[in-house]
């Protein structure tokens, strides 16, 4: 069994025991403070992945959203490069909406 299927089963287990009306501060503050641990983890991988968008913006004179639409178009070629930037653009995407819902499970 793989760590993530058991992490899966863990987190179901818990969840299964909350809805059964199990209640603890101990697993209350320690899932917070995982929350708050991976939320501070993607920031972090967010400043990084704007700082390298940031560089091709710089390099080709264009904002990374316009360029991301013009590049999925077709309209820009497949320069080594503009693969790189569109794969930047995908992961600070992803890394964005796990940072919007982890956020939105500390509140």
């Amino acid at each position: 069994m793989t760590v993530e299927i058991q992490t899966v089963n863990r987190l179901q287990s818990l969840l299964e025991l909350y809805r059964s009306g199990y209640r603890s501060p101990v697993v209350d503050q320690t899932v917070g403070k995982l929350i708050a641990l991976e939320a501070k983890r993607c920031r972090t991988e967010l400043q990084r992945l704007t700082a390298r968008l940031s560089d091709y913006e710089q390099q080709y004179h264009m904002a990374s959203a316009d360029f991301y639409q013009r590049f999925r178009k077709g309209e820009l070629g497949d320069d080594m490069d503009l693969v790189e930037w569109s794969i930047f653009w995908d992961m600070r995407q992803a890394a964005e909406k796990r940072l919007a819902g982890l956020v939105k499970q500390a509140l």
